[in-house]
This record gives structure tokens, sequence and C-alpha cells, in this order.
């Protein structure tokens, strides 16, 4: 089997192809698949209840197969990149309660009908807001404020889960929870880092900044916890994590160090305080079930990263991301050099594309979850909710016994039996 011409080189490379950005990008989109396979799998596994733990993992890995799929058909010449395979945290907002059948449909129609707009329209050359100079790295409007806002629309359209699950949801395996946060952490190196597309000052930058970001908000939401209910807890440890991650984003490679690390403060005390405090008083987003605080750790930290990458970009760094286009700088550098109208004009783009990236989610989301429901439930049966993964799978995450046992569970005696269940007869 012959090569391509244009690959019939000494080292079968064309010209054109820089070897060390290749690289770099080959590494970076394997750190972000590494984010969700396993990464995101053990999270969401181990951070619900035990009945949910196949159904959250296998909801995860679904959606990167579909995501995947759906990436070179439809979105190979409309963004000036791709979308990624990781960012799904809507799926965070409907755990528990979602029919799975309904969550095949979701994914790819959210992807295309939703994403797509917002992505196309922040991220192509030809995109109005694009166009406009909005600044977003690595996706801060059009991954996490996108998802955040789609994925509570969809959680009050699914309905919430069982008043059981509502009053005491707590995870069956901190440690296994705790694994997939960690790789979470140091998959966004790929993230953040592969967004200039090169192996170059821009891309370092982005690393350092998302984990100094990353690590001071952690800290601070750690701090608060401490200090507010006496106790240090992990899974807050983990949120603040997850908030400082999702607020650098559109600042990664855009913002000094010091910026990022005032941003890292101010993503581990907002959030945690629209979480703690205003989620109890704001009639909505109270009534609305968001299973893991999707709204507060994407929704509310994506847009406060997109809101301070206005304030703080400098402007040699937009430089390097951007190129000459003076339009480009943040709200303090601006007020520095005299050009207070080009700060505040950057700080109005940001917003514009906030509203429009919200109108778009409740719309969309709003019209998909209406198509689906006429073709299938959203959600699930009140006896299968209160089952979980066995009703929905016939698999369970801890009750495999040795030799191929199975516990199996007397519905109607509600007594607990081993049977002897071989593997071929569990398919």
């Amino acid at each position: 089997m012959s090569l391509p011409m244009n690959l019939q080189t000494s080292e079968t490379s064309p010209e054109w192809l820089n070897k060390g950005d290749n690289a770099w990008q080959l590494t970076a989109a394997t750190l972000v698949g590494l984010q969700s396979i396993p990464g995101l799998v053990l999270l969401y596994s181990g951070i619900v209840k035990k009945k949910w733990a196949v159904n959250s993992a296998f909801m995860a890995l679904y959606a990167f197969a579909a995501v995947l799929v759906c990436c070179p058909v439809g979105f190979q010449h409309v963004l000036r990149r791709p979308p990624s395979p990781l960012r799904r945290p809507t799926l965070r907002s409907l755990l528990a309660r979602t029919n799975f059948y309904a969550w095949m449909l979701f994914v790819p129609m959210w992807l295309t009908f939703s994403y797509a707009v917002g992505a196309f329209s922040l991220w192509s050359p030809n995109g109005f807001l694009f166009k406009m100079g909005v600044m977003d790295f690595a996706g801060g409007f059009v991954i996490h404020l996108a998802s955040g806002v789609a994925g509570l629309t969809a959680a009050y359209w699914v309905g919430p889960r069982a008043e059981s699950d509502r009053q005491r949801f707590p995870p069956n395996n901190l440690q296994m929870m705790l694994a997939g946060a960690g790789m979470l952490w140091m998959g966004w190196s790929g993230f953040n880092g592969g967004a200039p597309y090169a192996a170059n000052i821009d891309a370092s930058l982005a690393v350092l900044n998302t984990h100094v970001c990353t690590a001071v908000s952690l800290l601070v939401w750690l701090c608060l916890d401490v200090l507010f209910f006496r106790k240090p807890s992990l899974i807050g440890a983990v949120q603040g994590m997850i908030t400082g991650l999702v607020c650098i984003t559109p600042a990664a490679g855009l913002v000094q160090g010091w910026a990022a690390m005032v941003m890292g403060v101010l993503s581990g005390s907002i959030p945690w305080f629209t979480m703690m405090v205003l989620h109890r008083r704001i009639p909505l987003v109270k009534h609305v079930d968001d299973t893991l605080a999707i709204f507060h750790t994407h929704a509310v930290a994506g847009s406060l990263g997109g809101i301070l990458v206005g304030f703080f970009a400098e402007p040699r760094l937009n430089h390097l991301f951007f190129g000459d286009d003076p339009k480009y700088i943040g709200l303090a550098y601006a007020l520095r050099d005299g050009r207070a109208s080009a700060g505040f004009r950057q700080m109005g783009v940001q917003l514009l594309a906030m509203a429009f990236v919200v109108g778009v989610n409740v719309v969309v989301t709003s019209t998909i979850c209406l198509i689906i429901r006429t073709v299938i439930p959203l959600r699930l049966e009140e006896e299968v909710i209160k089952i979980g993964d066995d009703a929905i799978h016939g698999e369970e995450a801890y009750a495999i016994w040795g030799d191929g046992e199975k516990l199996v569970q007397d519905r109607s005696s509600n007594v607990d039996r081993l049977a002897a269940v071989k593997p071929l007869e569990m398919i």
C-alpha cells in the first residue's frame, strides 16, 4: 500500500507540518480523552448513590462515543477549532431519573442544534460574535455556560429526582470520585494548553494559569467550607477545583499569572456563594432539580471567566493568540493605556456573547426536549427510579460476587439471596 504523493517524503510527512506542534496536539487530544474515559466516568460513578453508579458512568461513556462520531460528520468546515468530546457537564444536571434512550437522542441533537450554533458564532471566522471580537480562549461561553444553561433547562423538562434521592444522595465511593476528579484536573492541561494549536509560549502559559487558578479556587472553597460549616469537605474541594478549571478556560492563554490567581479567588468564592446561599433563595433554581449543581459550577463559573477575561486580557497575549487586531484588549489595560472606549467595548461584547449563548440554549434545549418526549418519555418510570441500575441496565456496580454469583434482591419479600448467575446468562 503506497502513501499519497504529498506524503511521500523521506520522513513521510509534508513540508508544511510542524512535528512539534503536531506532537503536542496529539498529546493534548489524548489528555482530553482521558478526562472523559476514565476521568468523568469515575467521577460520575463515584459521586452518586450506589444504585445510580452504572447508569451515570454509562451516560458519560455513551456521550463520549456519540460526540466523537458527530465531530467529523458535522463540524469539519464551520469551526475554527473542533468540539471537544469531554465537555458534557449537561449530564450532571440530569442524573438519577433520565430515560437512557432519551439521553441517546438528546446528545447528538443538542450538539448539532445548540452547541454548534454557539461554537460557530464565537469561534468560526465567519461567526458574528467572532467578528465582533469576543474572547473565549477554550470554551467558557461556548462549552461551560452553554452546557450549564442547557443542563438546568433540560432538568426542568425532565423533572426532579425521587424525593428520597433529593433528601439524601450520598456518594457511593469518594476515592473513585477523587480519582476521576484528579484525571479531570490533570487532563485540563491538554484542553486549555491545546487551544493555540501550537507548542508555543501561549500554550505553556495556558497550562500554568490553568493549574494556578484551579489550586487557588480549591483552597478558597475549602476555607469557606471550614469557616462556615466547620468541616473540610472533600466534595466541596472537588467543586472548587471544577469552578477554577471552568473559570480559567476562557482566559487561560490571555491573562498574566497574577490575574489567574485573582480569578481563582473569585471562582472559589462566587460560585460557592451562589450554590450555598442564593440557591436556596432563588425560586427557579431552587425548584429545578440540578443533581450535581451544574448551574453553579459551570454556568456561573463560565460566565465569570468570560467576563473576567474581558477585564484582565493582556494586549501582548492577545496578540499571540488573535494576531495584530487591536480591538482585543482587557478593560484594565485599556484604562491604563488611555483606550477606555476599547476596553468598555470589549466588556460589552463579552456580555452580549453571554446573553446570546444563554438565549440559544434555553430555546433550543427546550425545543429538543419537547420533540424527544413526543417519541419517548424523558423521565424514567417511578418504579424504575426506585430501583436504579438493575432495572435500567440489568447490572449493578457492586453486586458481583465470587464465581459469577450476583446478589439478587427479592422485591416482593424484600429478602436478599445469592443466586448463581453465569456471565452469559446475564447478557
